[in-house]
């Protein structure tokens, strides 16, 4: 479990890190780019949207480590077989949807249970982060 544990604060420090950066690398872009404010929002989202993917892998890296290296538990379920099946859990858990289709075992459950929780607390972020762009780059009155 000691592991797990270690690995699970690596990957939320790592997710948090992630998002961060992405967050001030977007916002300082955004202040300096000319043109609508469609372009900047629109850039801003997709920035957003990338971030949370490269978190999700991040976690379902830290899966695939614990299941086939580390043989701490398993994805199991309507299995496909390969990256697919940690990415496509790891997304559930992420976004709390919990599917349901395949579930884990052993420590795995710990990951999951914190990887949940470390995905509202980033989405409710980026949800604050697409507010406060909105609020000054989105004028009604302006060309969009």
């Amino acid at each position: 479990m000691l592991i797990a544990i270690l690995l699970t604060l690596v990957l939320v420090v790592a997710s948090i890190f992630v998002h961060y950066e992405m967050l001030r690398l977007i916002s300082s872009a955004m202040q300096k780019m000319s043109g609508t404010p469609r372009r900047r929002l629109l850039l801003a989202i997709g920035v957003v949207f990338v971030a949370h993917i490269i978190e999700i892998s991040l976690f379902a890296i830290g899966f695939g480590l614990m299941q086939h290296r580390w043989g701490l538990g398993e994805i199991s379920g309507t299995i496909e077989g390969g990256w697919v099946d940690f990415f496509y859990f790891s997304a559930s858990s992420y976004t709390t949807l919990g599917m349901g289709d395949l579930f884990p075992s052993g420590d795995l459950r710990f990951v999951a249970a914190i990887e949940s929780l470390a995905g509202l607390v980033l989405i409710g972020w980026s949800a604050s982060f697409t507010y406060l762009s909105m609020r000054d780059f989105w004028r009604l009155d302006e060309e969009c």
